[in-house]
């Protein structure tokens, strides 16, 4: 949404209609919030268990995106429609009380944000506590990072591994395959 609303922020006749309105400030936090804060909870679900050893609850991580994802779009699309309206932004009172219920709402959704937020934090101190450990490589991901240990030592490896490709588990775990292939034929 935040990428769409930048299409009519482009146009001049919009632009100039909704600038310095609370349009802006949804379109801007759309294109944020959406656009970064989801990318790093799905960068720390990915990465955590590289990181500290331990898987993330995947249960608790879905509750956590779904709450996210509804309570983000509660809070920020009703502030397009104050902007509509002709709120302006950086106020911290209005007159129109048909703004009320649109605030209330944004509010609203801001707390249940937060509520997402907190979910996440007890995933991370549930998972620090009792989380189950995983291998080097819980994914089956392909790149070279995912061969060192979890989590990985300073320096990541004894020696420099061999690589031929961009690929190199994938290949190695081809390798394999094809040697116990081989294996049980003879």
């Amino acid at each position: 949404v935040g990428g769409l609303t930048g299409i009519y922020l482009a146009a001049f006749p919009v632009d100039w209609q909704v600038h310095d309105s609370y349009f802006v400030v949804a379109h801007f936090h759309y294109t944020l919030f959406g656009g970064v804060v989801f990318a790093i909870f799905a960068g720390l679900f990915y990465w955590w268990p590289k990181m500290f050893g331990r898987l993330l609850d995947e249960r608790l991580g879905k509750w956590q995106f779904w709450i996210l994802f509804v309570s983000f779009n509660v809070t920020f699309f009703p502030q397009h429609l104050l902007g509509l309206e002709g709120m302006p932004r950086r106020v911290y009172t209005y007159s129109h009380e048909s703004w009320e219920g649109y605030n209330m709402t944004s509010t609203i959704g801001s707390y249940v944000m937060g509520i997402a937020l907190l979910l996440f934090l007890w995933n991370v101190v549930r998972t620090t506590r009792r989380g189950p450990r995983v291998g080097n490589d819980p994914w089956q991901a392909d790149t070279l990072e995912w061969y060192t240990t979890s989590p990985p030592p300073p320096h990541n490896f004894d020696s420099v591994p061999y690589v031929t490709s961009a690929r190199p588990l994938h290949d190695l775990r081809q390798r394999l395959r094809e040697a116990n292939a081989t294996r049980r034929i003879s």
